[in-house]
C-alpha cells in the first residue's frame, strides 16, 4: 500500500485518554523519531475540539522555547505548517489559521477531503472524534499504541462501535520503553 497517493487516507494514532492527562504514557526518542516519520507522510491533522484546543495551547510555541527538545523542533514546525480539522459542533473557524471546523455532515465533509491530492491525515488522540469517525467508517488505518500500564478507566478505545469493523495487521513495533506500536489497515468490503 502507498501512503503517497492521489488521496488522502485517515490514519488513527491513539493513546488511550484516562480524563485528558496523558502523564502515564511511555515516551522516548525512539517514540518521537518514528512519530516523525508518520508526520512526514501527513499534510492534515484531525482533532477533536479538547485536543485541538490542548494541542493549539502548545504546539504553535514548543519548538521557540530555550529548553525544546529535537522532537518539540520538529513537531512545532509540522504543526504550524499542516492544515488543520476539528471535528465540533461549538468552536468556529473565525480567527483560526490554517483550520477547517466540521461540526456536521461529518461523513460528506471528510470524504471531500479525502478525494483531495495530499499525503495523509493524522488523528492524534481526539478519542471522542475517532468514535464518530469509525461509526462513519471513515478511519482508513489504525496505529494503536499499547503502553505498559492497566488504567482501569478512562474514554473506553472503541466506544459506540455498532459495526464490526475488519483489520488487517500490517506491522508491529516495539519501543525500548516497552510500548508496542500495532498498524492495522481497514478492511473494506
Amino acid at each position: 500500500m502507498e501512503l503517497f497517493n492521489c488521496t488522502k487516507n485517515v490514519k488513527f494514532n491513539l493513546y488511550h485518554i484516562l480524563n485528558g492527562e496523558m502523564d502515564w504514557i511511555k515516551v522516548d526518542n525512539a517514540i518521537f523519531d518514528f512519530v516523525g516519520t508518520m508526520t512526514d507522510q501527513a499534510d492534515t491533522a484531525l482533532y477533536g475540539r479538547v485536543t485541538y484546543e490542548m494541542m493549539q495551547s502548545y504546539w504553535p510555541t514548543a519548538g521557540e522555547q530555550p529548553n525544546a527538545s529535537k522532537h518539540d523542533k520538529e513537531h512545532s514546525a509540522w504543526y504550524n505548517k499542516v492544515s488543520k480539522i476539528v471535528l465540533s459542533k461549538t468552536i468556529s473557524e473565525k480567527g483560526l489559521d490554517n483550520t477547517i471546523v466540521i461540526g456536521d455532515r461529518l461523513e460528506d465533509n471528510i470524504n471531500k477531503i479525502k478525494k483531495q491530492e495530499g499525503k495523509n491525515i493524522l488523528i492524534f488522540g481526539s478519542p471522542r472524534a475517532s468514535h464518530s469517525l469509525l461509526r462513519e467508517g471513515l478511519i482508513d488505518e489504525f496505529w494503536l499504541f499499547v503502553n505498559p500500564v492497566i488504567l482501569g478507566q478512562g474514554i473506553p478505545l472503541f466506544k459506540g462501535a455498532t459495526e464490526t469493523t475488519k483489520l488487517k495487521l500490517i506491522e508491529t513495533k516495539t519501543f525500548p520503553c516497552g510500548v508496542i506500536a500495532l498498524h492495522y489497515e481497514t478492511k473494506r468490503n
